[in-house]
């Protein structure tokens, strides 16, 4: 199987190791407008390098990693080549609040569409990608998703629910990482260096979400475990709730959510 990506940014990167990874008999393709990241790339992981157009005609499978205000241009582009294939080709894009009937759109045909929604920490294996499909045949499909897996949960949704998916966990490393320096920062307020505060807020913060995985249990109720009567730890929840933690965090989904919206207008 061949697969391409156009587009070798942070997540491009992310998703062709993960692909480089996955034990699939693959050859990977690779083109950026910045010839040098797509050479210093298939170097990396293994590889070969050419332009869009190349990608698109030789590859079974290409990851659009561009952001949405060139989306249109790329499509434009390829559009042609695309049209003059003898084998199908699957496109998956992950261009943020693009549905895939702009993709056909663009294109000017149906074609095999995989809408994506990953996250950064697929960089390390521990990322959310979520995903809809569109003409993909079912062996396509789980080829894909096998090729994915060393990234991380691969999960398909209805293609209505991936942009709310995508303000959760798209945004989200972003507000989990506000959320590490501010514990550690209330560490190192209180007397801890900041490289010990940094590495148990990280630790802790992981090992929380861990707990929730694992146990199945409702965050709250794993909340009510630690939260003592008369203790430290219902003091520090009683502030953050009375500072509208909560409602805080909740807005910020809401916010990303409405954004992603409009950048699909």
């Amino acid at each position: 199987m061949k697969i391409g990506f156009i587009g070798t940014g942070n997540m491009g990167t992310a998703l062709a190791t993960a692909v480089a990874k996955s034990g699939m008999d693959a050859k990977l393709y690779f083109a950026d407008f910045f010839a040098q990241k797509a050479q210093a790339l298939a170097e990396t992981l293994g590889g070969v390098c050419g332009d869009n157009l190349t990608l698109v005609k030789e590859c079974d499978m290409v990851f659009l990693g561009v952001k949405p205000q060139v989306l249109p241009a790329l499509l434009e582009e390829i559009s042609s080549a695309v049209k003059e294939r003898k084998g199908s080709l699957t496109l998956v894009t992950m261009a943020a609040g693009i549905p895939i009937s702009t993709i056909e759109k663009g294109i000017g045909e149906k074609t095999p569409v995989i809408r994506i929604m990953p996250n950064t920490p697929v960089m390390v294996g521990e990322g959310v990608i979520v995903y809809c499909t569109e003409n993909v045949a079912s062996e396509t499909e789980q080829l894909f998703v096998h090729a994915l897996a060393k990234g991380g949960l691969v999960e398909k949704i209805d293609e209505g629910k991936i942009d709310a998916a995508s303000a959760l966990h798209g945004c989200g490393p972003a507000f989990a990482y506000l959320f590490v320096e501010a514990l550690a920062d209330g560490a190192v307020a209180c007397g801890l260096p900041r490289d010990a505060a940094l590495r148990f807020a990280a630790k802790t913060v992981k090992g929380a979400a861990e707990m929730v995985l694992e146990t199945g249990k409702h965050p709250g109720a794993l909340k009510d475990a630690v939260t003592s009567p008369g203790g430290t730890t219902i003091e520090g929840v009683r502030v953050l709730e009375e500072q509208g933690f909560r409602g805080a965090a909740m807005d910020a989904v809401i916010a990303a959510y409405e954004k992603t919206l409009s950048l699909g207008k």
